[in-house]
């Protein structure tokens, strides 16, 4: 059987829907059409699976009282990949080669090349930063939606073009901030990251802070304000108070606002993000002048 170029892009589609609906498993080794099965065969395969898992359960190793039992056949993507078997040994090594990056263009490739978080798996790109990494202002997301997932840059969508005139109303741009997330790989289907894949991610993130060093960090939305400030309560309480964040060389500003796309969401909530905005722009105006003599 031939695909010509037309059935090509038709499959091609069809993959792309199924890693957006978050399907990433496959039941069987061969796609059947179970709609034109008949009870004989629906049975006969139903007994072939039976008779795997058997055959799974017979040559399996014998497991110790204390062994870490087995994840369940067909629980989608592992979510701590080869040589992480658990999340604390996944954030570890992310801890260990985020401090090892000297410079914001190895601590690129370093997480491009990790391995223990399984969303690089699903995800098209590595979706970093983007902006001025000398910027006095850092602002960091959540994760990557399906057009920074395409583009490779953070904040290109819908939410991001609600960001740029956000930003426009105070007198910045891309060319004056600097934006990155906490997570830096779509999740399938757009869906929120698991508090481990956060964790796992987290060391890089702040390892960015720390490099790009700017004078004031803005959290966008509630998990980006919970993950680097610690901060417990929803986002609407949360908004608008600056609270002190660690560089790890030195105390910064911080400030937790609104997420763009909850914006988009809750429109009338724009009041409470345009004050927190003309909070961010007074607090700017309020610093020194960055030395720039050479260190």
């Amino acid at each position: 059987m031939t695909f010509d170029t037309h059935d090509a892009r038709a499959l091609e589609a069809l993959l792309d829907f199924y890693v957006e609906a978050g399907i990433d498993f496959a039941l069987d080794e061969e796609p059947h059409d179970r709609f034109a099965d008949t009870a004989a065969e629906m049975a006969a395969r139903a007994e072939q699976r039976a008779r795997m898992a058997d055959d799974d359960r017979t040559t399996a190793p014998e497991r110790t009282p204390q062994s870490r039992a087995e994840p369940p056949r067909g629980a989608a993507i592992a979510a701590f990949p080869q040589g992480a078997e658990t999340a604390d040994e996944a954030a570890l090594s992310a801890r260990g080669e985020a401090r090892a990056a000297r410079t914001m263009e190895e601590l690129r490739e370093r997480l491009a090349a990790f391995e223990a978080c399984a969303l690089r798996r699903t995800a098209k790109s590595l979706v970093f930063a983007d902006g001025n990494p000398a910027a006095r202002v850092m602002l960091v997301g959540e994760a990557p939606g399906r057009d920074e997932d395409i583009q490779g840059l953070p904040f290109v969508g819908r939410s991001g073009q609600l960001l740029d005139r956000m930003l426009a109303a105070i007198g910045l741009d891309r060319t004056s901030v600097y934006i990155a997330n906490i997570v830096p790989w779509r999740p399938p289907g757009n869906r929120t990251p698991t508090p481990q894949e956060a964790a796992i991610c987290r060391p890089f993130i702040e390892r960015q802070i720390e490099l790009c060093d700017p004078d004031i960090l803005v959290c966008l939305g509630g998990p980006s304000a919970q993950a680097l400030l610690d901060i417990k309560e929803g986002i609407l309480r949360s908004r608008g108070k600056w609270v002190e964040y660690h560089t790890g060389t030195r105390t910064i500003r911080a400030l937790a606002t609104l997420h763009p796309a909850y914006l988009l969401r809750q429109p009338l909530q724009k009041k409470l993000a345009w004050r927190d905005l003309r909070a961010l722009r007074k607090t700017l105006d309020s610093l020194a002048p960055r030395d720039k003599s050479p260190s």
